[in-house]
């Protein structure tokens, strides 16, 4: 069963409008952690790919990020990504999410 509370709405105008309901679909603190682990990895890879001339490691971004994302949504937090659906949104949802648990908004 779905750890969602929100229902998503078909349409979202705006960023504030979307966040409440992509929080609504991270409960699950495991859920969440794996996102948090994917966004870090997602760091480094950039940075070590920066740092080493290496480009080749920036396409394993998207595997690093969503791997542990989807990983996150079906099998601990029981739901489908928001990225299927609202793609930019929830890329910026990653990131907010992050900055939030590290800023002790959220529970992280």
């Amino acid at each position: 069963m779905p750890a969602s509370s929100t229902p998503e709405p078909t349409r979202f105008s705006t960023f504030a409008e979307f966040y409440p309901y992509y929080l609504s679909e991270h409960q699950n603190d495991t859920c969440r952690r794996l996102h948090y682990a994917g966004s870090s990895l997602v760091i480094i890879l950039l940075l070590y790919s920066l740092l080493s001339g290496n480009l080749w490691w920036l396409l394993a971004l998207p595997t690093a990020g969503y791997g542990f994302a989807w990983v996150g949504h079906f099998f601990f937090e029981h739901n489908k990504p928001a990225t299927f659906t609202h793609p930019f949104y929830s890329f910026l949802g990653d990131w907010v999410m992050l900055r939030d648990a590290l800023t002790g908004r959220i529970r992280f």
